[in-house]
C-alpha cells in the first residue's frame, strides 16, 4: 500500500489529482473500521492530518479536519451538542467533521446541524480551484455526495444569520456510543423563523419545511399547535425500517424529538 502524508493543502489536492481514486485518512474513524472488518483494502492512502489549511476553526469557517473534541467547545450550542454524542472520547479525539461529512452517512451526527445552518461545503481540486456547495446539494444519496474524484473538503461555511437558539437531539439504541435511530436540529432566529432538520430518516439530512412553515413565527404556541408541529414532522420524514428501528417508531420519534428540542428554544 502507497501512503502520501502532504504538508499543505496544494499538495494534498496534487495526490488526489493525480490518483482520483485514493483514499483520504484524517481521522480514520470511518475507514478503518471498513479496512478491520476486512470490507476494504486501499491502495494508495492520502494522510491529511499535516495539512494545517484543514485545521483551522473560526465561527464562519470550520475546517475539515476539525475533531469533534475540539467541537464540543465550539460557540455554535447545537453543533457542541451533537459532538459531544459521536463516539466515545478517543473517537472524539480522532474523528473530524470533514470525515463525517465526506461518508455522508444519513446517521452522521453532524449532518442535521449543517442543513439547519444552511451552510455550504467549501470543495478544492488543482483543476478547479474553490467551489462552494450548498448543502442540500452536497449530499445527494445514502454514503454519496457531489464531491468530484480529484477534490478534497477544505471547510464547512457558516452564514452570518445562524441563530443562536438551537439545539440537537438523537435517539438510538443504547444512551452512549450509538448510531443514531432518528437525529435532529431545531434553530429559531428573533424573528420567531423555526429550522428543523433531521438525520436517519431519509437517505440524505431532511428539512421539514411544511413544519417550519406551520410554527415560526408564533411566539407561544398552543399544546395543540405544537402536537400538529409534531406530526407535520412525522410526515415529512421519508424513513425506513432496518435492523436499528422501524419505519413508524422513527416516524414517531422523529416528531417528539422535534417538538421536545422547539420546547427548548422556546424556553430561552
Amino acid at each position: 500500500m502507497e501512503f502520501s502524508r502532504p504538508t499543505s493543502l496544494d499538495e494534498a489536492a496534487s495526490a488526489k489529482a493525480n490518483d482520483p481514486n485514493a483514499s483520504l485518512l484524517a481521522g480514520g474513524t470511518d475507514l478503518m473500521v471498513e479496512v478491520n472488518f476486512g470490507r476494504f483494502s486501499p491502495e494508495h492512502v492520502i494522510g491529511l492530518r499535516k495539512v494545517d489549511e484543514l485545521a483551522t476553526y473560526t465561527d464562519r469557517r470550520i475546517g475539515a479536519g476539525v475533531t469533534w473534541a475540539r467541537l464540543e467547545g465550539c460557540s455554535h450550542r447545537a453543533l457542541a451538542q451533537a459532538a459531544r454524542t459521536v463516539g466515545s472520547p478517543q473517537i472524539r479525539a480522532a474523528g473530524t467533521i470533514g470525515g463525517n461529512i465526506g461518508t455522508s452517512s444519513p446517521a452522521g451526527d453532524g449532518l442535521p446541524w449543517l442543513a439547519a445552518a444552511e451552510a455550504e461545503i467549501e470543495v478544492y481540486s488543482t483543476a478547479r480551484g474553490t467551489r462552494f456547495i450548498p448543502w442540500d446539494a452536497f449530499f445527494t444519496g445514502v454514503k454519496r455526495n457531489a464531491l468530484e474524484s480529484d477534490e478534497l473538503i477544505v471547510a464547512v461555511v457558516v452564514p452570518e444569520d445562524i441563530p443562536s437558539n438551537q439545539h440537537f437531539g438523537k435517539i438510538g439504541q443504547r444512551s452512549a456510543m450509538v448510531i443514531s435511530t432518528v437525529s435532529a436540529c431545531v434553530m429559531r432566529d428573533e424573528n420567531g423563523r423555526v429550522r428543523v432538520a433531521l438525520g436517519s430518516v431519509a437517505t440524505t439530512p431532511l428539512r421539514a419545511r411544511r413544519a417550519e412553515a406551520l410554527i415560526s413565527g408564533n411566539p407561544a404556541p398552543s399544546a395543540e399547535l405544537l402536537e400538529e408541529f409534531a406530526k407535520t414532522v412525522s410526515e415529512e420524514v421519508r424513513p425506513i425500517t432496518d435492523h436499528r428501528s422501524t419505519e413508524a417508531y422513527r416516524r414517531h420519534a422523529s416528531g417528539v424529538l422535534t417538538r421536545r428540542l422547539l420546547e427548548r428554544c422556546l424556553a430561552q
